[in-house]
């Protein structure tokens, strides 16, 4: 739209510019953004936004992160460890070490088709029960 139809250049002149002659168009009465949402404007949070201030639940106090860590690794890739890989004496099985190589908990997507001694920290029922239907031990270790 060219500037010539605008309503700033119809106002010209004109004192409030089409906002009014008592309450005046200043910059943000109310506030910017979320201002005076627990103030002036509560009416409209706990109408339109009830439960928005305040806290639920429980806090963890003094939480560390790192016993949390579990790093995880699937069935179906213990075939393509370098510890499967070994060559054992006939008879043998060989042995994986999963918190050797910083894999934690060991989980059951695939599937085992020989036999693995496995060590690992936390196991899931379906890796535990995929590797003893394949003839392999689980061991847990701390």
């Amino acid at each position: 739209m060219p500037t010539r139809f605008t309503k700033t250049r119809k106002h010209r002149g004109h004192v409030s510019a089409g906002h009014g002659r008592v309450g005046k168009h200043r910059k943000s009465p109310g506030g910017r953004g979320l201002a005076g949402g627990q103030h002036h404007h509560r009416t409209n949070m706990d109408k339109y936004h009830p439960g928005y201030f305040g806290k639920v639940g429980m806090r963890t106090f003094h939480q560390l992160k790192n016993h949390h860590f579990r790093p995880t690794i699937n069935v179906d890739k213990l075939i393509t460890l370098p510890e499967a890989k070994v060559e054992a004496p006939e008879g043998s099985v060989p042995v994986i070490d999963l918190v050797h190589l910083g894999k934690f908990k060991l989980l059951g997507k695939g599937v085992v088709a020989k036999p693995f001694i496995v060590k690992t920290r936390f196991i899931s029922k379906q890796a535990e029960e995929k590797i003893r239907s394949a003839g392999g031990v689980v061991k847990l270790v701390a």
